[in-house]
């Protein structure tokens, strides 16, 4: 009686042993399969510091991308005459500096630069590739609205070669923030140096001159960099993660750091089309150079406020109405003249041939006269 009791008992425990042993296996297998479902899911490892990861990822686009438009980048070389004093003698003699920077838009020759990089109209060009590569600037296409021009080269300095051309982006879709690079010959004597920095504002409007020496050209929706630009990078590439030229490196904020403006893409494109469709740039042009007379100026002088005109281009326009030095045109199109890009808007929104309507005031007294406006030389 007692061994069956016993007997009975350990059959019990036996199958309580079974069944904990069961649920175990099923409880395991159940733990492997979460694992292995888990583990096709690409979690953030705690090893791996993001930070580490996002310098590589800059650093590998910025290396790519100076590989890809470096060789288009190009430096532009002034070339002067000078003289030198041997007693009654002068020696000419040719000086060379390195001024600024441009880039290849076509295999045939076209470089696009800043207007002011190459201003001097005495001066000969010419324009340096990344392989060390001469080419004699053949002619220079001013636009006559923008600080931008276009260089053509001249083949024969060396036969059978062909440039390289950058891709153009679009600077509309650009924003706050986007990782930009810019490449330029730095104070003229660092060919291709790679500053990289991000869109630090869009649509800005700066002044290049002074207006106090009677030249003033205002740039309007210019994009804000905080990538370094130096003396010398004017008229280089701005580009963007892909490559793509977004940007023409044009001017520095004097007393700032890192804050450089770059000509929005699209304004050059507009440019290369019209001397696509022209052979050159065409602009509407009245021929007056002018200053403003602010509001206190003209109070304080008893005259009216508007656009004082400094210098009429013989032939122009202007001219053939009989626009005056000394002149003050008030009104242009029934619009008043206030602010140094008034007069300047309302000429770039009309075409070559068409009339413009302006108010004169001269020696207390004023007229009206109508301009028609001619091609604006760019050469």
């Amino acid at each position: 009686m007692e061994f069956g009791a016993l007997n009975l008992g350990f059959k019990l425990i036996m199958r309580r042993l079974i069944i904990s042993v069961l649920i175990l296996v099923v409880i395991l297998f159940g733990l492997s399969a979460l694992v292995n479902k888990f583990s096709d899911i690409n979690l953030p490892k705690s090893e791996v510091q993001p930070e580490k990861v996002k310098i590589v990822k800059e650093e590998s686009v910025a290396v790519d991308v100076v590989k890809r438009v470096g060789p288009s980048v190009v430096t532009v070389v002034e070339s002067s005459q000078r003289s030198f004093g041997f007693g009654s003698f002068d020696v000419p003699d040719t000086e060379e500096r390195n001024i600024g920077s441009g880039f290849i838009i076509s295999e045939n020759g076209l470089i696009v630069t800043n207007k002011h990089v190459v201003s001097d109209k005495e001066a000969t060009y010419q324009i340096v590739t990344s392989d060390d590569k001469k080419y004699s600037v053949q002619r220079i296409f001013r636009d006559p609205l923008n600080d931008i021009a276009i260089l053509k080269v001249n083949f024969s300095d060396n036969p059978g070669t062909r440039l390289k051309s950058v891709e153009l982006g679009d600077s509309s879709k650009l924003e706050v923030g986007q990782f930009v690079i810019a490449i330029g010959t730095a104070l003229g004597k660092f060919r291709n140096t790679v500053t990289t920095g991000v869109v630090s504002g869009l649509g800005r409007g700066i002044t290049a001159g002074s207006e106090f020496e009677g030249f003033v050209e205002r740039l309007d929706n210019v994009i804000q960099i905080s990538a370094a630009v130096n003396p010398g990078n004017s008229g280089g590439p701005l580009v963007n993660s892909a490559g793509q030229v977004i940007g023409v490196n044009t001017a520095i904020a004097r007393g700032g750091q890192n804050i450089g403006f770059a000509l929005p893409i699209n304004t050059v494109k507009e440019a290369v089309s019209n001397f696509n469709e022209h052979g050159e740039i065409v602009r509407p042009y009245l021929g007056v150079v002018y200053r403003i007379v602010t509001r206190d100026v003209a109070l304080l002088n008893e005259v009216p406020q508007g656009a004082l005109v400094q210098e009429v281009i013989e032939g122009s326009g202007a001219d053939k109405v009989g626009v005056r030095q000394g002149d003050i045109i008030t009104t242009v199109e029934g619009k008043k003249i206030e602010e140094i890009n008034d007069l300047a808007d309302t000429i770039k929104d009309k075409k070559v041939g068409d009339r413009l309507t302006l108010v004169i005031w001269r020696d207390g007294k004023t007229q009206e006269v109508r301009a028609t406006l001619s091609s604006a030389p760019n050469n």
